[in-house]
């Protein structure tokens, strides 16, 4: 994405992009982790998009424009809750009695 297509868009569509790109780089990352992609340059041109998308945002805060932050997305949890490991291996362990 160029220079002068972002600076053209709003701060709400700036921010939602840039959340996007985050969200893009963390699984970018994850999968390279793994192995399972060589995607090192779509890793740099995204993460370079995305320090555009924050400097304009930047700009326009300081020039005046209003900008409401959006909130966060909260991932679900891996698994759900349970009780602690040493209870968890006794009732395991645990042998009925006859």
């Amino acid at each position: 994405m160029k220079g002068q297509r972002i600076s053209g868009l709003d701060a709400a569509e700036l921010q939602r992009q840039a959340q996007d790109a985050q969200e893009q780089l963390f699984r970018l990352r994850f999968q390279m982790g793994m192995g399972q992609t060589e995607g090192l340059k779509k890793y740099r041109s995204l993460r370079k998009n995305r320090a555009r998308m924050l400097t304009v945002l930047r700009e326009k805060e300081l020039q005046g424009e209003t900008i409401t932050p959006l909130q966060p997305v909260k991932a679900p949890p891996l698994l759900p809750k349970k009780t602690s490991v040493k209870k968890g291996f006794a009732r395991f362990f645990k042998r009925k009695k006859k």
